[in-house]
């Protein structure tokens, strides 16, 4: 490529020669000519240089057998399609057989010269003869066979060799010249072949008279006249000698068999005459060479088969399909057994034939899907069981297959209805009676993964530390399960993929409201996305086998499935398995947590007889466990498994104490814990610490109050927009730029969760707090500044002086702006509280004795400047409340 780049500036230095009175040195030169061939024409033609000049050489024109004699014939225009035609689906057109051979037109009709003349080759007058000498004398002489049929060959008699072949020609000359030339040999070969004319007429591309070699044949005849027209018979070409038919060319013996004994050499003033084509039969579907075939008289329906190559092995031949015109007034079928010793049917002009292919489905065989080590399709006999497809664990299933929850689905009826039976895989390779069921044909085995989830899954098989082969195996086994999965809901036969311009039109039909009610449904509801389950999981693996049995649900059989709910690992709606009882439910859904009650469980069931009633059913759960048939109930249609958690049970609750506490931290609580314990527990606060300012966030309340803002946004949305229809009164009115900046900021504003509590209060425990999981204390030090924020000229902090009212720190931080409300003025405490002076009343206390350490004073916005919006106070101080607990927690 560096080479490439030089002389790309070699180039241009050439092109300018005249410019710069530059010359090229030879060394450059050379350079140059070391590149490849299409680099120096693309150099050359890029800057409008004759690559000869450089290189010293002339392009040398093609020789003829270089030249194309037959180019691509004009493109057909396609026509113009309405929609209709455009998005109808398309079927393989079949084309006639044969025609694709004379593709193009020819651009020549010189014959070539240096072909081989065999030895069979008649010569005639005007065939030109090389003759070289050899031995006491060296010559070499052209002679021309003249009109009498002669050559005169130098110091020799003249020879007659008009009608010899060319193998006697050589013959004759030699044994002359050996003759009358002592001590000379002769060499003969031909030169220059004679030319004739010969005509091709009838259904010819170009039909005319061309000028050929004397070894042209049928074929090449029909070659360089440019093939034959769409209506051309390929099977029965004449070639005709003065006016008789000298013979019949079948174009197919060359094209199907390579048998070429009728591709006879023509003569001078031949003819050769394509006919129109005769009877066509079309043939297409699963054979190995579909095409549009012409019929002779008499040809059977397996030499239409030989035609079309043969039948292809997945084609069904017991029934072919026949499309056939009837008397040209409508179109019959008929049913042809190719398959049969002799086939009772004639091909006629314009029939089709198709052959179709045969079941894709299996037969005697079974299937094995999902995290097994070689899934697919399996060979069934009868007798044969489970431990027969499942020999060992390590050898035939992956390592995060589930050894406890397995399932075999199977048709029952010829309406492909099926029943799932619920197998133990471990129980099952051991022979264990119950779980090593035997096998019928067609049956399909379903091995689910321990894993719900897809990083589960991943970040357990990197702990198993896998080799490269098992890494390489899993690889494989997911390709393949692809498969056999697509195959499988095929043959459950109800799944269909999701048409996301449906969707979308569905989606466009809703109003904004609806849309937005639609999303959060379904992100609450959908613990993961699709693509976050692992492929064996029991979420896509069941999917197809749920989606069937609520569709064979009917009057007579109630849906087979079955719910559970509670303390299991995968809670969810599962297959009812044929005798199906509690502890293979809780199997299926993954086994019990740690958290589950194991003394009482309850069934939910619909009553026998009147869907409109449910009845509980309570047992132990501990006996069910263990099999104990009285409390081991057998689960029913639409049964509903309730997992009980055990009393007080709780896992860790998690509690975090920062700032001046003697031994902050994160501390695990037991259930009823309160704060006063907990900070006993923590060695009480430091010498710094200000009780009376500390921060306590919950996370249940955060939530709650990250609500309320989005409410509270989009009903300031909508007034601001009820309000921008209306005409504003003078100059009041709060700008465009100032709503829209206030919007922003109530839209980026994050809850905190504040729990406003009184410490000291608590700490003497005279109020009672219980604890929550994820709450949070933050203990400040002392504080000595009192913050002023809102409508002032400068927004600051202040050092606390005691006495001061808070209409001087107002006064310390510039004053008032014109837009603010005095009247509405608040205080908002470091516990968070907020406290509202009254200085118009002769017993309301100081506003001096209002104001403490840690205290900031909020100036809000007058409602006048802001077209009477009533939500706007309530914005305004849920933004500067949030933004003092957030600055407060961040202090510390």
């Amino acid at each position: 490529m560096m080479l490439f780049k030089r002389f790309l500036i070699f180039f241009l230095l050439l092109t300018t020669a005249s410019a710069f009175a530059f010359t090229p040195s030879a060394s450059q030169i050379e350079q140059f000519k070391k590149l490849p061939k299409a680099q120096q024409e693309a150099l050359a033609k890029q800057y409008g240089v004759d690559l000869s000049t450089i290189t010293g050489k002339v392009a040398s024109s093609p020789t003829q057998d270089e030249v194309q004699t037959i180019q691509s014939r004009e493109e057909v225009q396609e026509p113009v399609l309405t929609d209709e035609e455009r998005f109808k689906p398309k079927q393989d057109e079949v084309k006639p057989f044969g025609y694709d051979l004379f593709a193009g037109e020819p651009t020549t009709f010189m014959p070539s010269e240096n072909a081989a003349v065999p030895e069979t080759y008649l010569i005639g007058r005007g065939d030109q003869l090389k003759i070289n000498f050899y031995g006491k004398e060296s010559e070499s002489y052209e002679v021309n066979v003249d009109r009498e049929g002669r050559i005169n060959i130098p110091n020799l008699s003249p020879v007659e060799v008009a009608g010899l072949t060319f193998g006697e020609i050589k013959e004759l000359i030699k044994a002359k010249v050996e003759q009358e030339i002592i001590g000379v040999k002769a060499f003969v070969s031909l030169g220059q072949l004679r030319s004739m004319r010969i005509l091709v007429l009838g259904e010819a591309h170009k039909p005319g008279s061309y000028s050929v070699s004397s070894l042209t044949t049928v074929s090449h005849a029909l070659f360089i006249s440019g093939g034959v027209s769409e209506i051309a018979s390929l099977r029965n070409i004449q070639v005709k000698r003065a006016g008789k038919v000298v013979a019949n060319f079948d174009l197919y013996d060359l094209l199907i068999k390579g048998d070429s004994r009728n591709d006879i050499i023509l003569k001078p003033g031949d003819v050769v005459f394509i006919p129109p084509v005769g009877s066509q039969v079309a043939v297409e579907g699963l054979v190995k060479r579909p095409a549009i075939f012409e019929l002779k008289n008499n040809e059977s329906a397996q030499d239409l088969l030989k035609m079309a190559g043969g039948l292809k092995p997945e084609a069904y031949a017991q029934k072919a399909i026949v499309e056939r015109f009837n008397n040209h007034n409508a179109k019959e079928i008929l049913s042809v057994n190719f398959a049969a010793k002799e086939v009772a049917y004639t091909p006629r002009d314009g029939d089709r034939i198709r052959f179709n292919p045969v079941s894709l489905q299996y037969q005697n065989s079974i299937s094995v899907i999902g995290a097994v080590a070689r899934p697919g399709n399996y060979q069934w006999h009868q007798g044969k069981h489970i431990s027969d497809v499942f020999t060992s664990v390590r050898g035939d299933l992956l390592p995060q297959a589930d050894l406890s929850y397995a399932l075999l689905v199977r048709e029952i009826n010829i309406s492909g209805d099926i029943e799932v039976h619920q197998f133990d895989i471990a129980q099952a390779i051991v022979k264990t009676a119950g779980h090593d069921l035997e096998l019928q044909a067609n049956d399909k085995l379903l091995v689910f993964s321990r894993f719900e989830e897809k990083e589960a899954e991943e970040l357990a098989l990197t702990n198993m530390a896998l080799t490269e082969e098992q890494q390489a195996q899993q690889v494989k086994v997911l390709q393949w399960h692809k498969y056999q999965q697509k195959e499988f809901e095929k043959y459950i036969g109800v799944l269909e993929e999701e048409d996301p311009f449906k969707k979308a039109q569905e989606e466009a039909n809703l109003t904004i409201a609806q849309l937005a009610k639609q999303r959060k449904a379904e992100e609450e509801t959908a613990e993961l996305a699709p693509e976050d389950y692992s492929v064996f999981s029991r979420f896509n693996i069941l999917k197809p086998i749920k989606a069937k049995l609520k569709q064979q649900a009917s009057v007579k059989q109630a849906m087979q499935l079955i719910e559970i709910n509670g303390h299991v690992t995968y809670p969810g709606v599962y297959p009812l398995t044929v005798g199906a009882e509690v502890n293979e439910l809780i199997a299926a859904a993954g086994g019990l947590l740690e958290s589950a009650y194991i003394e009482q469980a309850e069934i939910t069931r619909i009553v026998a007889g009147d869907s409109s009633k449910v009845e509980h059913i309570k047992f132990n759960l501990q006996k069910a466990m263990l099999g104990d048939s009285s409390d081991n109930r057998v689960l029913r249609s639409k049964d509903s498994l309730n997992i009980f958690s055990i009393p007080n049970w709780q896992e860790n609750v998690k509690v975090e104490l920062k700032g001046e506490v003697k031994f902050p931290g994160v501390y695990t609580i037991r259930r009823g814990e309160t704060l006063t314990n907990l900070l006993e527990r923590a060695g009480g606060f430091s010498e710094f610490a200000e009780e009376g300012a500390a921060i306590f966030t919950r996370e249940s309340i955060r939530k709650q109050e990250q609500q309320q803002l989005a409410k509270l946004s989009e009903e300031l949305r909508r007034d601001i927009a009820q309000k921008s229809f209306e005409n504003s009164v003078g100059g009041t009115s709060l700008s465009y730029e100032e709503m829209n900046k206030l919007l922003i900021d109530l839209a980026d504003v994050e809850a905190v969760g504040r729990l406003v509590i009184d410490l000291p209060l608590i700490v003497e425990d005279k109020q009672k707090l219980v604890l929550q999981d994820g709450d949070t204390l933050y203990v400040p030090s002392k504080r000595d500044s009192i913050s002023v924020i809102g409508e002032v000229n400068y927004a600051t902090s202040h050092l606390y002086k005691p006495g001061v009212a808070f209409e001087d720190y107002i006064t310390l931080s510039g004053g008032l702006k014109v837009r603010a409300d005095e009247e509405r003025i608040y205080i908002i405490k470091a516990n968070g509280s907020v406290k509202i002076p009254d200085s118009g009343s002769w017993f309301a206390v100081s506003d001096s004795q209002l104001l403490e350490p840690g205290d900031t004073i909020v100036v809000p916005l007058d409602s006048g400047y802001m077209d009477n919006l009533t939500l706007w106070s309530t914005a305004t101080q849920i933004v500067y409340q949030l933004g003092v607990a957030v600055a407060a927690i961040s202090s510390i």
